[in-house]
């Protein structure tokens, strides 16, 4: 049986919509592959057309393809039938209802997309390059499809469907965002999308091996990842997909389909969304809310301080704990670090009737103090400590071991609202514990230890000052004379993008007004070249038929540059 359907399966062709020729089973390819997540380092691959489906191609990598027997092909055959039987009935219907279309017929001018499997390394479920989205004069490395990457390792497994559900989301998101509203999305936004996909589909029930029960333990491995910051981490992960389910239980998942609707990107993508929908809260009370509902879950203490979702009912994050002697007069200060729109959650027991908690950061961004009082009969009430625009508060607490058994402060830097590329910068902040009864000298002592760790952070913020403008010199770089190579977005560590990032810094401030010389060719470099093309278009652009930049350096914008140098 296997044998015969393999053989059947062979014989299926397809006109190619570009005319150039039929598209068969058991025809190869090549493909540009991202050679970070390759098991092999490699760039290029070819692959096998194993499967048509209606509305995608299934290739198989041709080296693992052809390692395996006819019976070994007929299983990997079945099982991409499988996979496309799901995609076809359930995930393209649901998720293009949704979210939207992708880009169809596509750059390839084809109804299908092609879903290229091939062996990743370790825990890669999948991918999307957006390159491929564009022609090859703009990426060199584009495949020029509608693509989306497995990992053959996963190919029979249950989770394969998540991986092609939340891929395929990041295709659609290029399309209703980049190429319809002509803005790009943040990275955590489009990941919290694509990672909500298996939930709306389904796929986290039953919760056991689900790709949402792995998202809860990378949650619990890093609980203060900052939401927004995306350095590709498992954290990063489990810290989106664990807030686009707080959103979707608690105002509905029409937001998340509604902010990839919206002109706006991001945060300010979700607060038009929230805004559209009837819900007046802020992203900050959102956020704020969020972190409540991560210690709390439980809608007894407020109707937005829970998980509605049975998977995540009885799920709570564990808070750092701090001891006070609970006998005579003590003092805790509790110095950390944390960064925009990262949860932080610190637990103090002990100490005797009155307490006094001050807090305060020398960071130049605001932040909001809310807290927990635990109850002796197991309650919580929530708070907030009031902090000023210079970021200092203060409380006190009556009765504390009496009526209290424990407090949980959760200080959270709500500072930067637009999209943000790189390494987001440390803000320290301090809360200094105190119980009643302190003498003066103690006092005076307390308040000197604070000036000196002000004095310090102070000088240490000057170093990280120093530190990003000496970023933005051009005499950090490397000497320039001319521009010898095509240089776009992507590269990295490239001693000539450092002399293109030079030169246009070195223009009008319009064009490049971050300054930064890094040598990496990301989206700020990329938008500066667009700016250049487009104020010299008679010279770069009109010679090649174009109105608007690309972004890529290739000769004429070399030419043009150099003249200038």
């Amino acid at each position: 049986m296997r044998t015969f359907l393999f053989s059947l399966f062979i014989g299926i062709a397809l006109f190619s919509p570009l005319g150039a020729s039929a598209i068969f089973i058991g025809e190869t390819a090549n493909f540009s592959i991202d050679e970070e997540r390759d098991l092999l380092l490699r760039d290029t691959i070819a692959a096998t057309l194993v499967k048509i489906g209606p509305e995608a191609y299934y290739y198989m990598e041709t080296t693992v393809w052809n390692a395996l027997s006819q019976v070994q092909q007929s299983d990997v055959v079945l099982a991409v039938d499988v996979l496309d039987r799901e995609f076809h009935s359930v995930m393209y219907p649901t998720l293009t209802d949704f979210f939207g279309s992708e880009w169809n017929p596509g750059i390839d001018n084809d109804s299908r997309i092609t879903v290229l499997l091939h062996r990743m390394k370790g825990e890669n479920g999948g991918y999307v390059n957006v390159g491929d989205e564009y022609e090859k004069v703009q990426y060199p490395n584009s495949n020029q499809r509608e693509m989306v990457y497995l990992n053959t390792e996963r190919l029979g497994t249950p989770i394969i469907k998540s991986f092609l559900a939340h891929e395929f989301v990041h295709l659609i998101t290029f399309n209703q965002k980049e190429r319809l509203k002509g803005v790009t999305e943040d990275v955590w936004l489009n990941e919290l999308r694509a990672e909500y996909a298996p939930t709306l589909l389904g796929y986290d029930t039953p919760y056991q091996d689900s790709n949402l029960k792995r998202r809860v333990q990378n949650l619990a491995a890093s609980p203060h990842d900052s939401l927004t910051e995306w350095q590709n981490t498992p954290g990063d992960y489990g810290v989106a997909n664990l807030f686009g389910q707080y959103i979707a239980d608690q105002y509905g998942a029409r937001i998340l389909a509604d902010s990839l609707r919206a002109g706006s990107v991001g945060i300010a993508s979700l607060q038009d969304a929230m805004l559209r929908n009837g819900f007046k809260e802020s992203f900050s009370q959102l956020f704020t809310n969020w972190v409540f509902a991560l210690f709390l879950n439980d809608c007894k203490y407020g109707e937005r301080y829970c998980y509605h979702n049975p998977s995540l009912k009885n799920f709570r994050l564990v808070s750092q704990t701090n001891f006070l002697p609970s006998v005579g007069e003590s003092t805790l200060t509790l110095n950390n670090t944390t960064k925009d729109w990262a949860g932080n959650w610190i637990r103090v027991v002990g100490g005797k009737e009155v307490m006094t908690v001050e807090f305060q950061s020398a960071a130049a961004v605001p932040f909001t103090v809310p807290y927990f009082l635990e109850r002796n009969d197991g309650s919580f009430v929530a708070k907030t400590v009031e902090v000023n625009a210079q970021n200092r508060g203060s409380i006190t607490i009556q009765n504390f071991n009496t009526e209290n058994r424990a407090i949980v402060f959760m200080p959270l830097a709500q500072g930067s609202v637009s999209p943000r590329q790189g390494v987001y910068p440390v803000y320290p902040y301090s809360l200094v514990i105190s119980a009643t009864g302190q003498t003066l000298e103690q006092k005076e002592a307390v308040v000197a230890q604070l000036l000196s760790r002000i004095d310090f952070l102070q000088k240490e913020i000057a170093k990280v000052q120093a530190q990003l403008e000496a970023m933005r010199s051009p005499k950090n770089s490397v000497s320039c004379s001319l521009l010898t190579q095509d240089l776009f977005l992507g590269m990295s560590n490239n001693p000539e993008v450092s002399c293109l990032q030079q030169f246009l810094a070195s223009q009008d401030k319009n064009i490049y007004p971050e300054g930064l010389v890094t040598g990496n060719f990301f989206t700020y470099t990329q938008a500066a070249v667009v700016r250049f093309q487009e104020k010299y278009a008679q010279e770069i652009l009109a010679p090649i038929g174009l109105t608007q930049g690309t972004g890529y350096v290739g000769s004429l914008t070399r030419q043009k540059m150099n003249r200038m140098f």
